[in-house]
């Protein structure tokens, strides 16, 4: 089976990821879609590379002199790192990675839509739900889903724009959150206290 060349399979997964972003986690403004272009280039990279053409496997190959077979198998690096460590074998890393980065696209995809439902019909201030935990549910999905496809497939240009895409999500976030103080006044400020921007690790 020839993996790579599906530029149908490209073209085909940056829509769908594109389209699920603009649709459930981006209101009309011009700030959101300076972060938007920053996630659309993140998924255009992968995707190019992970159905199109596998330029990291060629230069990881070149500059460090190993020999790695571009399949479907071996576009898992990961994977390939835990074989040629002898931790697992290829198809059980790759069987590792995928049940683990598939876990967390799924949980960010519930975020995104579960976070979208609550404000979608909110008149005011959201603090129920996904809201108790997450002062951004929706911020929080999208960066599951995007260090799952590093885990999943990494390439060189994700993992460079990546912490990128984070800086810009908390700094959109910031700014979301003074408006919504400026709004909502002591109500927001008690929320912001209580909530965590993100997520809480609770020990």
């Amino acid at each position: 089976m020839v993996w790579y060349g599906n530029w149908a399979a490209v073209i085909a997964s940056i829509l769908f990821f594109t389209l699920f972003a603009v649709g459930f986690a981006y209101a009309p403004k011009k700030r959101d879609w300076k972060t938007l272009g920053i996630y659309e280039a993140f998924m255009v990279a992968l995707f190019t590379e992970m159905f199109g053409f596998p330029l990291t496997i060629f230069l990881l190959s070149s500059i460090l002199g190993i020999t790695i077979e571009p399949t479907g198998e071996t576009g898992h690096l990961i994977a390939v790192a835990l074989d040629r460590m002898g931790i697992v074998g290829l198809e059980k890393g790759v069987f590792l990675v995928m049940a683990v980065s598939s876990i967390m696209i799924l949980t960010g995809l519930a975020l995104i839509i579960l976070g979208w439902k609550k404000i979608h019909k909110a008149a005011g201030l959201v603090k129920d739900g996904i809201y108790r935990y997450s002062r951004h549910p929706q911020y929080l999905g999208i960066l599951l889903i995007t260090s799952a496809f590093i885990i999943q497939w990494p390439t060189i240009l994700t993992v460079i724009m990546w912490p990128i895409l984070v800086v810009m999500y908390i700094r959109l976030a910031k700014k979301e959150e003074k408006e919504m103080e400026e709004k909502f006044g002591e109500e927001f400020r008690e929320y912001k206290n209580k909530t965590a921007m993100l997520f809480t690790i609770s020990c």
